[in-house]
């Protein structure tokens, strides 16, 4: 794991860890791991998404669907190019 970014260790990571990560801390690691993003690709909606997720209704939406793309895809694909 010597030069991957964060981002790319996380998603290193085995299915089920990043789903119980998920399942138990997803508010956070959703907006974390876009702005982590944008900081590496300068995308501006993965920033934009990144900020609607630390909002209370929002991120509940948002969360889902980051467990949805997990379970069908192995990785956070919604908005996070």
């Amino acid at each position: 794991m010597g030069n991957q970014s964060i981002t790319e260790q996380y998603e290193a990571l085995p299915q089920i860890a990043k789903i119980l990560i998920q399942l138990f801390a997803g508010n956070i690691i959703s907006a974390l791991y876009r702005f982590l993003r944008y900081s590496e690709t300068k995308q501006q909606y993965t920033l934009l998404v990144g900020i609607l997720a630390l909002l209370p209704g929002i991120s509940r939406v948002i969360w889902i669907i980051d467990i949805a793309t997990e379970v069908t895809s192995n990785r956070i694909t919604f908005v996070a190019a």
